[in-house]
C-alpha cells in the first residue's frame, strides 16, 4: 500500500519551505496544497486545530505540524535516505539550539519604520553574525552536506531581497560568509526548487505591509 503524503503549506512561508527542502532531499513524493491563510481551509482547521497554523504535513491520516518537528520526523521516518539531525547527542542538541535560534528572523525589518526599523536592523545583523561565527569555514552547518541548521535557515535567504528594499542595507555587506553558505545552499535541486523567486516574496511583502497599514518611510 502506498504512502499517503500530503503537505498543507503557504508558498512564501519560510516555515513550510523548511518542510518542502526536507521532502526534497530524502526524495519523498507527496501532495501540495496550498493554504489561504485569511480563509483557512476545513482540513487545515480540522489537522491542526490548536495553532490553526500552516505548515502541516499529513502522514497517512496523521497530522504533524511545526515545521522543525515535522523536519525532524522526516529525518526520523525516513531514515534510511540521508541524515539530517547528527547522531551524536550533544551536536544534535545543538543543532536544535541553532534552529529554534533563527525563527521569525528578520520580521521586525519589513513590519516597522524608522528608529524601530533601525534597531530592528541592528538586531537582525547581530543574529546573521552569531550565525556566522556557528558557521566557521564549514561549508554547511551540518558539515560536508546540508544539515538541520541548514534546512531551517536557508528559506530566509528568498526574503533578504525584500529586508534589504524595506530596510535600505545590504546583508551581504554586514555577513559575507553567510551569504556565501545561501548562494552555496541554491545550487542544491532540493533548495533551489524549494525557494520562490525573491522578486515574488518582495511583492508579497508589498501587499503585507499595505494590508497591516505599514507605510515606507
Amino acid at each position: 500500500m502506498a504512502e499517503e503524503i500530503v503537505l498543507l503549506d503557504f508558498w512564501p512561508s519560510p516555515f513550510g519551505m523548511r518542510v518542502r527542502i526536507a521532502l526534497l532531499l530524502k526524495g519523498i513524493t507527496y501532495e501540495y496544497k496550498d493554504e489561504d491563510l485569511w480563509e483557512k481551509s476545513t482540513l487545515l482547521l480540522k489537522m491542526n486545530p490548536v495553532h490553526k497554523k500552516i505548515p502541516v504535513l499529513i502522514h497517512n491520516g496523521k497530522p504533524i505540524s511545526k515545521s522543525l518537528i515535522i523536519v525532524q520526523y522526516i529525518d526520523e521516518v525516513w531514515k534510511e535516505k540521508s541524515h539530517l539531525l547528527p547522531s551524536d547527542p550533544y551536536q544534535r542538541a545543538k543543532a536544535m539550539f541553532w534552529a529554534n535560534f533563527i525563527y521569525s528572523l528578520g520580521r521586525k525589518v519589513w513590519r516597522t519604520k524608522g528608529e524601530e526599523q533601525e534597531a530592528a536592523k541592528k538586531e537582525f545583523t547581530e543574529c546573521l553574525k552569531l550565525l556566522e561565527g556557528e558557521l566557521g569555514d564549514k561549508p554547511y552547518f551540518g558539515g560536508e552536506n546540508i544539515g538541520f541548521v541548514d534546512v531551517a535557515l536557508v528559506p530566509f535567504y528568498c526574503w533578504f531581497y525584500a529586508y534589504e528594499t524595506c530596510g535600505n542595507f545590504s546583508i551581504e555587506a554586514e555577513c559575507p560568509t553567510l551569504i556565501s553558505w545561501a548562494k552555496r545552499g541554491m545550487e542544491k535541486e532540493s533548495v533551489s526548487k524549494s525557494l520562490p523567486d525573491q522578486h515574488k516574496v518582495y511583492d508579497y511583502v508589498l501587499q503585507l505591509k499595505k494590508r497591516y497599514g505599514i507605510l515606507s518611510r
